[in-house]
């Protein structure tokens, strides 16, 4: 059974899907970027990657889960030339044991944004948890 995870901590969903759904001991979360709750977007890479990143665990939080339960993210970004600013700012919020992790570099994203981050974790009390 699925279950659908909204949290007015994080910006709403921009199209037809949801913040992020549980299913399987797992959380998936919906590719985020890097919106506030007013709708506001930074400018620079690093602050939208700190605004992804703020977002993706205001998600699972809301649902018992954290960042530290994170077994995979994938990242998208729009410029090659970031991917080290990207990454400084990713290893503030993962600084032990990081996630599995895929990068892509794509040539545009949704709102003209520089990042989009998705990820899967473990659910709170999960049967997978160590």
């Amino acid at each position: 059974m699925k279950n659908v995870i909204f949290t007015d901590k994080a910006p709403k969903p921009i199209g037809p899907y949801s913040q992020a759904i549980m299913a399987g001991g797992f959380i998936f979360v919906s590719g985020q970027l890097g919106i506030d709750n007013q709708a506001n977007m930074p400018l620079t890479t690093k602050e939208q990657t700190k605004q992804v990143l703020e977002n993706l665990k205001a998600i699972l939080e809301s649902t018992g889960s954290s960042l530290e339960k994170v077994v995979k993210v994938t990242i998208f970004f729009t410029q090659k030339e970031d991917f080290s600013l990207i990454n400084e700012v990713y290893a503030e919020f993962f600084k032990n044991n990081p996630p599995a992790r895929s990068a892509i570099c794509v040539t545009a994203l949704p709102k003209d944004a520089l990042v989009e981050i998705e990820a899967i974790a473990e659910q709170a009390g999960s049967i997978y948890e160590h």
